[in-house]
């Protein structure tokens, strides 16, 4: 963790911490290097860009099914990211 001189509050401390988490790239957040390979084949890098990707265009990538959209789900719940929308 950076030391600041100037003390960060709580939500500015959060701030940066989830903007850090959304800056990772996808082979940081544990998935296999099969699915990564598939997502950096859509131009999906980081943890930010997954976010923004619905459930039907990663099902879309070639070689990406339902065991891998739930590979990521996990990796994405394990720091701290959450999907809602089911796939269908």
């Amino acid at each position: 963790m950076a030391v600041t001189r100037v003390p960060l509050s709580e939500a500015e401390e959060q701030h940066r911490e989830r903007q850090l988490k959304l800056d990772m790239s996808t082979a940081e957040i544990g998935l296999t290097v099969r699915t990564t390979n598939c997502l950096e084949e859509k131009g999906i890098f980081s943890v930010r860009d997954l976010l923004k990707t619905t459930p039907a265009e990663l099902l879309s990538i070639s070689n990406f099914g339902e065991k891998t959209l739930d590979e990521v789900y996990k990796a994405l719940a394990e720091i701290g990211f959450s999907r809602t929308q089911k796939a269908k």
